[in-house]
């Protein structure tokens, strides 16, 4: 599983690196063709690694509940955040994966609610919810690339 934390890691050190430049006007525009824009998408990682992780493991999430509510599966852009919204949402992205790791090696996560992702791929452990969350990462990243080309 160390494999795993270094990929998350390595994941979110990326798109903190594309968020490099980006003005707050930028990383709220939605270009045609998108439903959602840069900062939904960082704030959306946050929530889902913590859903992923904690909640499904009956756990309290380590990050506001009204950043989950707000940017959970199924949520749109409502609302511009400040710079310094922003920074606690970019301060979460790097500091959970160190959060999660000394958690899953605590070995906190006993119980864990079996989930079917939307893309079919069924969760019934924390090790497969971690690996899972990666591929998840990985295509948000994907997605705030994209979003860069039209800004």
């Amino acid at each position: 599983m160390k494999t795993q934390f270094e990929v998350l890691r390595i994941a979110r050190n990326l798109i903190l690196k594309e968020l490099e430049g980006l003005t707050l006007d930028q990383i709220h525009v939605i270009p045609p063709g998108f439903k959602n824009n840069i900062a939904w998408n960082v704030a959306h990682l946050v929530a889902t690694q913590q859903l992923l992780h904690y909640k499904a493991t009956g756990l309290d999430c380590l990050c506001p509940d009204a950043l989950i509510a707000e940017y959970r599966k199924g949520t749109v852009p409502s609302k511009t955040f400040t710079v310094e919204e922003f920074d606690e949402v970019k301060e979460l992205l790097t500091g959970l994966p160190d959060t999660l790791e000394e958690d899953f090696e605590a070995g906190i996560f006993e119980n864990y609610s079996t989930y079917q992702t939307s893309t079919g791929l069924v969760l019934d452990s924390i090790e497969t919810a971690i690996v899972f969350n990666n591929l998840h990462e990985g295509m948000h990243y994907g997605i705030i690339r994209s979003i860069k080309k039209f800004l």
